[in-house]
């Protein structure tokens, strides 16, 4: 480790789908401080999810003054790791900083027309094999297509607008300008040539309709690119290290390795298996990304997504009012013997990999008069376990069998969920007994940009701590006849 003792202290900021939050870290990844402010979703519309911008950056402001002040000040943070939800795209003035338009976050589903008519015209091979992504509403680059056709006040900013993701956003509001992506999260976009030393494609851009001046400049993940404004925090603080939400925790459960593979089970659950300097290939419709980009040396991984995780849970407790919080879940399916024949598939906004369903609706089967809420509670948690089966079979199918699963994320904290999702897999599941890695992954980062490590693999192997592993306790038949269940529920949402 290397740096002036005084100032070895890291702050991240984790912008989520549901919250804002920064942290402060030690050099050695051990956690200082905390401090989070939640972020209001809007639902304009069936399939519309949009944030307000503004209130991104105030929360964001505010978050971290609590972690810089509590650190001792800008003297004593080496430097900020940003890490955020990847695909939110978000509309701002050049000259002010200012939103012009709502944030489109990833669920959004407003493009599908644009993105079914593209598949349909035959493009989806050809975006694949330079983008890694398949053409779904979920990536950002025909969300922005569709907001400069939609809202005039995009054109009428003419040279004053820029686009960019979350991490571009607070990139330019916290430097006073610097308009810049991380290689992960430009990877999210659709618009970006993963292979090799590949950027912003040309041909990919016209195809969705996004002119290229709009866009940030690619960098690094653990590159310095640029110094906050002395004004906002009382000190200039470099800023080195960026990733996208589901790249940082792979980084964090330090699966640098081909192979090793992590799940964070959040708002979505995101399955991500490292593949090195090789970009993988998929057969089975899952997605490749860049993993993380230390200087001109791009990693990648295999992922597959899904849509609806913890948010199932969260809709249980707020939309039908079945849970008093979301930690009464695991009580209720501990409560019961089984499902009771109650299976929910959660395609609350579509079905990501390995289907990618925009169109799929939500369905709870198997009710009667036996139901109760615990069985459904139960259901919602037996789903995470059936989904991650279903992208297993589907990484096994592209030549990437997992040998054993790194989990995190707040409904990694469900014990009850964790033992189910390693009986379903038949898998050893390892869970960090500090699960925040998508935090800690962000610190790695920049305490490698900063230069207290020498390169990410060792920022990763002395940043990580401890874990508990989860053994699969499930008889054979028992699990033959639950995945038989759930492909028969499933089937009847994807008809």
């Amino acid at each position: 480790m290397r740096g002036n003792a005084l100032a070895e202290k890291i702050i991240v900021i984790d912008e989520g789908t549901t919250s804002t939050r920064t942290m402060l870290f030690g050099a050695d990844g051990i956690p200082l401080g905390s401090a989070q402010r939640e972020i209001r979703q809007h639902y304009p519309g069936p399939g519309l999810v949009e944030h307000d911008a503004a209130e991104i950056w105030e929360a964001t402001l505010a978050c971290t003054r609590e972690m810089i002040t509590q650190a001792g000040g800008a003297d004593h943070v080496a430097a900020i790791g940003i890490t955020n939800q990847r695909e939110t795209v978000v509309f701002w003035d050049r000259t002010t900083g200012e939103p012009l338009a709502p944030a489109i976050v990833w669920q959004d589903r407003r493009s599908a027309a644009d993105c079914a008519a593209l598949k349909e015209a035959g493009h989806e091979r050809a975006v694949q094999a330079k983008s890694g992504l398949l053409l779904d509403p979920y990536f950002s680059g025909s969300k922005i297509g569709w907001a400069l056709k939609n809202w005039p006040q995009l054109h009428e900013a003419n040279d004053r607008l820029a686009v960019g993701t979350v991490e571009s956003y607070l990139v330019f509001r916290l430097t006073g300008g610097v308009h810049v992506s991380d290689a992960s999260n430009a990877s999210r976009t659709q618009l970006m040539d993963i292979n090799g030393a590949g950027g912003w494609d040309a041909d990919l851009c016209a195809l969705l309709g996004v002119p290229t001046p709009l866009l940030p400049e690619i960098t690094g993940c653990t590159t310095r690119v640029g110094t906050t404004d002395p004004a906002l925090f009382g000190g200039a603080i470099p800023i080195c290290g960026m990733a996208g939400d589901q790249q940082a925790a792979t980084i964090g459960q330090a699966c640098l390795s081909p192979g090793q593979t992590k799940a964070t089970f959040g708002t979505g659950a995101f399955i991500l298996s490292a593949s090195g300097t090789v970009r993988p290939v998929s057969n089975h419709r899952l997605l490749a990304t860049v993993l993380v980009q230390e200087g001109d040396v791009r990693s990648y991984a295999l992922e597959g997504s899904v849509f609806v995780a913890g948010s199932l849970i969260k809709w249980l407790r707020d939309g039908l009012g079945l849970l008093a919080n979301a930690g009464e879940s695991e009580g209720l399916a501990r409560s019961v013997a089984d499902n009771g024949g109650v299976y929910l598939v959660p395609a609350l906004t579509g079905l990501g990999a390995p289907h990618w369903r925009p169109d799929a609706l939500a369905a709870i089967s198997g009710l009667s008069f036996a139901t109760t809420k615990a069985h459904v509670a139960r259901a919602a948690l037996e789903a995470q376990a059936y989904q991650a089966q279903d992208l297993k079979s589907a990484f096994a199918a592209d030549g990437v069998d997992w040998a054993e699963l790194r989990i995190d994320g707040g409904m990694a904290a469900n014990d009850w969920m964790v033992q189910d999702l390693a009986d379903v897999l038949n898998l050893t599941v390892e869970r960090p007994d500090f699960v925040e890695s998508t935090a800690l992954g962000a610190a790695m980062l920049a305490a490698t940009g900063a230069g207290l490590y020498p390169d990410l693999a060792s920022a990763a192997a002395s940043m990580r701590g401890t874990a508990t592993r989860f053994t699969p306790a499930l008889e054979p038949e028992k699990r033959k006849t639950r995945l038989a269940g759930w492909q028969s529920a499933l089937a009847k949402v994807l008809g």
